[in-house]
């Protein structure tokens, strides 16, 4: 019923989320995996082979590095796809506003915020944090609509997968293909986090600035239909609190020395061709910036 594709990097950690899945799923599935351990192809590649020679309907995309909590988890995901057939992604964590300022699936820096929706356990790779269950259900619902959820954990249907590619032309990395993919699916499909399934995840991730060229390239992709406002912010207010935090974007980026002022001057155009752009939106920014340098 569920073909799950991994771009695997290790191993040791593949072996065991094969022994966790195979004893939480609960339902008939096939792995396909990828050795990628050299990491010479990028994650939207690897992804969309494992598409092509899927046998089941249902897709499960996700890390290696996750272990299943909750058990028979697959029959979830089949009864979620079985009870709605608009809806086109699930995951596990995810955000009701994507904003047109460069940034992951939720941006912190914005004054007003869509909702963080989230039910994982987070553990940490690069830090010597504890593991902690991050549950976030504002409106405790069983599943909350969102506009786009991480990649760590993500399924779909075989003919979503099919008619929205992931981006392997313009992401050869390993970042970013969630958004892109999210964004994709949602034009046409409903994009939900799940409160009925727990897992956790090894790694909090890196942002440096592969990362954040990757997400630039994804904005620049989708800036004609950003920001997505599943959660219902104020329109009015969205293009001001969208320049403040572009503004901290700009300030970021030259200390982090992630782009060029040009570079950044390009990033600032793409956004002419959101409905909240107007001309005052880049002018404004291209002043920010000319300070700033």
């Amino acid at each position: 019923m569920i073909s799950i594709v991994i771009c695997s990097a290790n191993a040791q950690a593949l072996d065991q989320v094969k022994r966790n899945i195979q004893n939480t799923i609960g339902v008939p599935y096939e792995i396909i995996s990828f050795n990628n351990s050299d990491g010479k192809k990028g994650i939207c590649a690897l992804y969309n082979a494992g598409t092509k020679v899927a046998k089941y309907d249902l897709l499960c995309f996700m890390h290696e590095d996750i272990e299943f909590i909750t058990e028979q988890w697959g029959k979830t995901v089949v009864n979620l796809f079985n009870a709605d057939a608009r809806l086109g992604l699930v995951g596990v964590a995810g955000g009701g506003y994507k904003s047109l300022t460069p940034s992951s699936w939720y941006n912190y820096d914005l004054e007003i915020n869509g909702g963080f929706y989230c039910n994982l356990i987070q553990g940490f790779k690069y830090t010597d944090k504890a593991d902690a269950h991050d549950y976030r259900n504002p409106r405790h619902e069983k599943s909350a609509a969102v506009a786009c959820v991480d990649g760590c954990w993500l399924c779909t249907r075989k003919t979503i997968a099919l008619q929205n590619p992931f981006d392997q032309k313009m992401l050869s990395q390993f970042h970013g293909y969630d958004i892109d993919f999210s964004l994709s699916v949602g034009r046409t499909h409903k994009v939900m986090v799940t409160y009925e399934i727990l897992l956790k995840h090894f790694s909090e991730g890196k942002f440096n600035k592969i990362w954040m060229e990757e997400i630039v390239k994804v904005h620049k992709k989708w800036s004609h239909i950003l920001p997505v406002n599943i959660d219902n912010l104020p329109e009015n207010r969205l293009k001001q609190i969208e320049r403040n935090a572009f503004e901290i974007f700009l300030q970021q980026s030259l200390q982090k020395e992630y782009f060029s002022k040009i570079q950044l001057l390009k990033i600032i155009w793409s956004t002419r061709k959101s409905r909240i752009a107007t001309l005052s939106f880049p002018y404004k920014l291209f002043q920010k910036l000319n300070k700033l340098t």
